[in-house]
């Protein structure tokens, strides 16, 4: 029953006038890839620069707050240009993603991650200091870089996988 809902819907979607406008108009969706590609390069970029910092790789002469407050906005901001860039992609081609389990592996990774980056930016909200007082919360924050990173390469790799598998 919600196998036929979802496709029922997703044949909806697609012959909406919406969906119809980006699927004839040559330019949309190119661009709308381009800029939804762009902000997952501005998100992972960022990711990576704050868990480099975590591992104590890069910037040890930074506390990992300056380095957090640098790239933090790169991710926040980034993530409405992806659900403005994934909606639209998904009005267009509605059975691509919505009927497709590997865009629902990439939601999930996504979920993980923006838990993942709130794990490590709320605490020094009340404590910058937070990740560098002990070598326990110094190995808490590579623990917590080794479990961001995957998340963010798996959205990646999700993300492409998504044109190759069907639903």
């Amino acid at each position: 029953m919600a196998v036929h809902s979802l496709q029922s819907f997703c044949k909806w979607l697609a012959s909406t006038s919406p969906s119809q406008a980006i699927q004839t108009t040559e330019w949309i969706i190119p661009a709308t890839q381009t800029v939804h590609i762009v902000a997952v390069a501005a998100v992972v970029t960022s990711a990576l620069m704050i868990d480099l910092r975590l591992f104590g790789i890069r910037w040890q002469d930074q506390a990992v707050a300056a380095v957090t407050r640098r790239f933090v906005p790169f991710i926040w901001w980034s993530l409405p240009v992806l659900l403005a860039t994934g909606a639209l992609l998904i009005v267009a081609e509605p059975a691509r993603a919505l009927q497709n389990p590997v865009f629902f592996l990439k939601m999930a990774l996504l979920i993980g991650a923006i838990c993942m980056t709130l794990a490590c930016q709320v605490p020094l909200r009340k404590d910058p200091r937070f990740w560098e007082v002990s070598p326990a919360r110094r190995r808490g924050a590579q623990v917590m870089a080794a479990l961001s990173l995957p998340f963010w390469i798996g959205i990646v790799f999700a993300g492409r996988w998504i044109a190759y598998v069907q639903g």
